[in-house]
């Protein structure tokens, strides 16, 4: 296998992973998995409901598991959640197996996409803005530390990503 049979997408809430994602697999003849979607499939209750019941550790110890037997699969583009780069194991399981995109985006814009929705845990606090700036200042390092390709999806429409990201990824494989 070459490294980069796999395309795996990381990035914040909001910059747009899902959306990227399903266009990228589509372009590709790909399947598109999305780990948060897995979890909630295989636990058969949402997000939401892990981390009231069982805390974010609680949930980040589904989401390696789910990232254990996602990254198994050959010939898949993926989109994690956006901490899913939290635990070192993850990211290794991340860049051995995969060509990763980080899907960088401004905090205004990410605020901006995520202000109204009601199903990210991690929001629900007065101050949503300054959760989203504080998650960036800690999340970005490991983020550019592990992609093998960064592209701004907030300045660009959907496709002119999907095609900058094809560009980079077929001329990435060995």
């Amino acid at each position: 296998m070459t490294k980069s049979e796999n395309i795996y997408l990381v990035g914040l809430m909001g910059a747009g992973k899902t959306t990227i994602g399903r266009q990228l697999a589509k372009n590709l003849g790909l399947p598109f998995y999305d780990s948060d979607k897995a979890i909630e499939e295989s636990t058969g209750v949402d997000i939401p409901t892990i981390f009231e019941f069982e805390g974010e550790n609680g949930f980040r110890d589904r989401e390696q598991k789910m990232l254990q037997q996602l990254t198994q699969l050959k010939g898949i583009v993926l989109a994690t959640g956006g901490g899913a780069i939290l635990r070192e194991e993850s990211r290794n399981l991340l860049k051995e197996n995969g060509f990763i995109v980080y899907l960088q985006c401004s905090v205004d814009r990410i605020f901006e996409r995520t202000r109204r929705d009601t199903q990210r845990p991690l929001l629900k606090t007065e101050n949503p803005k300054e959760r989203i700036e504080t998650l960036f200042a800690e999340r970005e390092p490991l983020y550019r530390s592990c992609a093998d390709f960064i592209v701004d999806t907030g300045i660009m429409q959907s496709k002119a990503v999907v095609n900058h990201i094809l560009e980079e990824y077929k001329s990435a494989k060995y």
